[in-house]
């Protein structure tokens, strides 16, 4: 397991993330050294989803407001579709999310996650996956989208659903873990 202290990654989400595709990747992030924040657009508490339903709720620990992708080594996104659907309405997480790209640092978007990188503008030839049902958004966008449990695109992780999270959680600590985005090193 690769060790991660002394990184501190950035998982951006609000009311409606997938339940599964935060608790996990912090989980396995957490457990490798990392310090994790979720970051939201208000500070107190945001709610899940989780089959169906509204799941529990998760304390806020930074606002948008509060900081820059200068603060993380990497950016991760979960899916839900209520989740990024709000946050790729609003300029201050867009512009969170490109942040990142512009200075090629690792990101993780899973199922749903990969709206907000159609709403940035970094999709133009790199390869992706999603859940199925945004295949033609990211194709648009640029993307060379192909179905996989995980595609790893010169620091950008991507799954279509929480049946990849393994794989997922896996290629996102090692892509924190050595840095590199866009074949620099951070």
């Amino acid at each position: 397991m690769e060790n991660l202290k002394r990184k501190t990654v950035a998982i951006l989400a609000t009311n409606g993330f997938e339940e599964s595709e935060l608790r996990e990747p912090k989980k396995a992030l957490e457990e490798a050294g990392a310090e994790v924040h979720i970051v939201s657009l208000e500070s107190g508490e945001i709610k899940s989803w989780n089959d169906g339903n509204w799941g529990k709720t998760y304390k806020v620990d930074k606002t948008l407001d509060e900081v820059s992708q200068k603060d993380y080594n990497a950016l991760m996104l979960p899916g839900g579709v209520i989740n990024p659907d709000l946050l790729r309405n609003n300029g201050k997480a867009v512009s969170f999310v490109k942040s990142f790209f512009e200075n090629h640092k690792p990101v993780g978007a899973i199922c749903h996650g990969p709206w907000l990188l159609v709403e940035a503008d970094v999709l133009k030839d790199r390869n992706v996956t999603s859940y199925s049902s945004i295949k033609t958004d990211l194709i648009n966008a640029g993307a060379n989208w192909s179905d996989e449990e995980v595609v790893v695109d010169q620091g950008l992780v991507t799954s279509r659903n929480p049946d990849d999270l393994p794989a997922f959680n896996a290629k996102l600590v090692e892509e924190v873990y050595e840095g590199k985005h866009a074949g620099q090193m951070v």
